[in-house]
C-alpha cells in the first residue's frame, strides 16, 4: 500500500485487512509512506494498492470484495 496517511489511505488499509480476513489469505502488508519511494514506483496519485509488486488500484479505495477478488487472482 502506498499513501501519505490521509483518510483514504487509512480506509484502504482497513479494507485490505478486512479482505485478508475474509479470504483467509496469509499475506504480509507493507505500508509505504515515503514520498520518494512512492514516486520511484511510478505512483502519481495515492492511495495505491500493489499486490505481488503489480499495481492494482491508484487514486481510489477499492471495496473489500474487490480487494478480495484481486487477492484471489
Amino acid at each position: 500500500m502506498f499513501g501519505s496517511g490521509c483518510a483514504k489511505c487509512k480506509r484502504l488499509e482497513r479494507n485490505v485487512n478486512k479482505a485478508l480476513s475474509k479470504t483467509g489469505i496469509d499475506a504480509q502488508v507493507v505500508k509505504v509512506q515515503d514520498i520518494q519511494e512512492i514516486t520511484d514506483r511510478g505512483v502519481m496519485i495515492t492511495p495505491a494498492l500493489f499486490i505481488d509488486g503489480e499495481p492494482k488500484a491508484m487514486g481510489r479505495v477499492p471495496s473489500v470484495d474487490e480487494i478480495a477478488e484481486m487477492l484471489r487472482e
